[in-house]
C-alpha cells in the first residue's frame, strides 16, 4: 500500500483535527477525500506529508513512517492555501523548488519547460508571479507538485480557482498520472470532479471517517427504487416491511433502497400481489453530491453513536 494508517490521530490541544483514521490507498489509485469545511481533511494531509506530527496512532507513506525524509522526496504536494514569492517568475520558482528537493539540476530547464507546458502556462514562464491570476497560480502550484516526478501526489483543492477548461485540464493530468502508476490523493469540494476521476473515496466529518470504499460501492449502496402507484394501501406497505424493506412514502410514490436492479422484479411482484396498481417504476439518479450530503446529514442526526460505515 502507498498509504496505510491505523487509528491515526492529530488534534490540537485535544481539539479539532482528525481522529482514529484508518485508511489504505493502493498504488496507481486516485483516492478522493471528502468532507465539509473544518472536518479534518487538510489536517490529515499535512500529517501524511510530515508537516504535522501525529498525536497518536500510526501511518506509513510509501512504506515508510509518516514524516520520513526519504519518502518525502517522492511526494508531490499542492496545499489548499499557498502563496508563492510574487517577485519570482514561474521558471525561477520551479528551479528554487528543485533545489529544496535536492534534485539534480542537470536538465532541470527541460523539466521546467515540460511541466509548465503540461499545466498550460509555458507562455508566461518569464512573467512575475505577482501578475498571475488565481487560476494561473493554481496551475503553477500543480507544476510545482509534479516537479520531482513523484510516486505519490497530494492535491488539496487543485481546481478551486480554475474555470471549466482548467478543471478539464487537471482531470487529464490526473488521468495521465494514474496511467503512469502514480498515486493521487485528492481533496476537493467539487464533487462532480471527484466523481469523474476517483477510484475510491472516504468521507470525513467532525474528524472521523464515516464511510469509505470504491465509488461503485458507494453508488450501489445508495441506489433507490421509485414506484408510483394509483394509491398507497396499508397492505402494500405491510407486505414490503415484512420482507425487511425500508419504505419512504412521498404522496403516491414509494421510495425503496436497493443494492442492485435484480431486486426490482421481486418488489414489483410483492406490490402487485397485495393490490397495488403500478403506474411507473425506475431507479433514482443518484450522484456523489446527493450521497455526500445524505451521509453528512445522517451522521449529524445520529451524533453520539460510535457506529461507522465501512464499505
Amino acid at each position: 500500500m502507498v498509504i496505510e494508517t491505523r487509528h491515526l490521530t492529530k488534534t490540537f490541544n485535544g481539539k479539532g483535527g482528525c481522529r482514529d483514521v484508518s485508511l489504505s490507498v493502493g498504488e496507481g489509485e486516485v483516492f478522493g477525500f471528502l468532507g465539509p469545511n473544518g472536518a479534518g481533511k487538510s489536517t490529515l494531509i499535512k500529517t501524511l506529508v510530515g508537516l504535522c506530527r501525529p498525536s497518536s496512532g500510526e501511518g506509513k507513506v510509501l512504506s515508510r513512517p509518516v514524516g520520513d525524509v526519504q519518502a518525502r522526496r517522492s511526494i508531490g504536494y499542492l496545499p489548499e492555501l499557498f502563496r508563492f514569492q510574487d517577485y519570482l517568475t514561474a521558471e525561477e520558482l520551479l528551479r528554487f523548488h528543485a533545489r529544496l528537493y535536492e534534485m539534480d539540476m542537470k536538465g532541470i530547464d527541460g523539466r521546467t519547460d515540460e511541466l509548465l507546458g503540461i499545466c498550460g502556462i509555458d507562455e508566461h514562464k518569464r512573467q512575475r508571479i505577482g501578475t498571475y491570476s488565481k487560476g494561473m497560480q493554481q496551475r503553477l502550484g500543480l507544476a510545482s507538485a509534479l516537479l520531482p516526478s513523484p510516486k505519490l501526489v497530494f492535491l488539496d483543492e487543485p481546481t478551486s480557482a480554475l474555470d471549466p477548461v482548467g478543471r478539464r485540464d487537471v482531470r487529464n493530468i490526473i488521468e495521465d498520472l494514474k496511467n503512469d502508476g502514480v498515486t493521487v490523493f485528492l481533496n476537493s469540494h467539487l464533487l462532480s470532479e471527484v466523481e469523474l476521476t476517483c477510484d475510491h473515496v472516504a468521507i470525513i466529518d467532525n474528524g472521523h471517517i464515516i464511510a469509505s470504499g470504491s465509488l461503485d460501492e458507494l453508488m450501489r449502496r445508495n441506489k433507490k427504487l421509485e414506484i408510483r402507484l394509483g394509491s398507497v394501501d396499508d397492505a402494500v406497505l405491510l407486505a414490503l416491511k415484512d420482507e425487511g424493506r425500508e419504505v419512504s412514502v412521498h404522496g403516491s410514490t414509494l421510495e425503496i433502497p436497493i443494492e442492485g436492479e435484480s431486486e426490482i422484479p421481486g418488489i414489483v411482484r410483492t406490490i402487485a400481489q397485495n393490490g397495488g396498481n403500478i403506474y411507473e417504476a425506475g431507479t433514482s439518479k443518484t450522484n456523489l453530491e446527493d450521497i455526500f450530503i445524505g451521509m453528512i446529514d445522517e451522521e449529524r442526526e445520529g451524533s453520539g453513536s460510535n457506529n461507522r460505515d465501512e464499505l
